[in-house]
């Protein structure tokens, strides 16, 4: 099921970047693996996909244990000032940094281990009180202070859309956040569009979506 799941994925993001005048290979997915057991996790691997989503560090750690760097690691869920040590030791990416607090302590952490830690900066384009992530209006201020710190690297932005039965709706969201993008970086990662909306965000620009249920669910 696992394997059909991520060919009829990849079909559909081929598809799509064909309509939007892209090439698939611009377009990173993320397995969000947070209800996936080992098993699952290694026909994901056996299917080709090489990125793994993680929403809590901890969790990450034991399966971290049994695949190791046979996968690069994303976190993508929120992170705890506490966690910092723990999480530049496992991730490549952080999605979620979205405070100066968050980003000091990756930033000491990473020190330690004289690792530059490559970061994005969450947006909460929507403005729900319900989700994490600086204001868009706040984004180029925090970026350009945050790009001060040694071992940060940042590398692009996300956001999470807000959940809707019509995909159309959230596409104001992420076009959002393309063109904060456009003014700050043309070039940086844009992560953003999950199982319902990937398509619609792939049309705005997204070159990095996180899929779960999509890969794991019986759809």
């Amino acid at each position: 099921m696992i394997a059909k799941n991520i060919e009829c994925l990849t079909q559909r993001v081929a598809r799509c970047c064909e309509k939007s005048g892209r090439t698939p290979e611009e377009v990173k997915i993320v397995v969000v693996t947070k209800t996936a057991a080992a098993g699952q996790i290694e026909e994901v691997i056996k299917s080709g996909m090489r990125i793994l989503g993680e929403n809590r560090v901890q969790d990450a750690l034991s399966k971290y244990a049994l695949i190791g760097e046979r996968a690069e690691w994303h976190l993508i869920g929120h992170l705890q000032t506490n966690k910092a040590k723990d999480a530049v030791r496992t991730f490549s990416l952080i999605h979620s940094v979205d405070s100066v607090r968050i980003a000091q302590a990756i930033n000491r952490e990473a020190a330690k281990l004289d690792k530059i830690q490559d970061v994005l900066v969450q947006v909460n384009v929507s403005g729900e009180t319900t989700k994490f992530g600086i204001a868009a209006k706040e984004a180029e201020g925090f970026i350009k202070e945050v790009a001060l710190y040694p071992n940060i690297k940042i590398k692009g932005l996300m956001t999470i859309a807000p959940e809707t039965a019509n995909p159309e709706e959230v596409r104001p969201y992420f076009r959002a956040l393309r063109e904060l993008s456009d003014t700050i970086d043309e070039q940086l990662i844009l992560s953003m569009g999950m199982t319902n909306d990937f398509e619609v965000a792939i049309e705005e620009g997204s070159n990095m979506i996180r899929i779960g249920r999509f890969i794991f669910a019986k759809i």
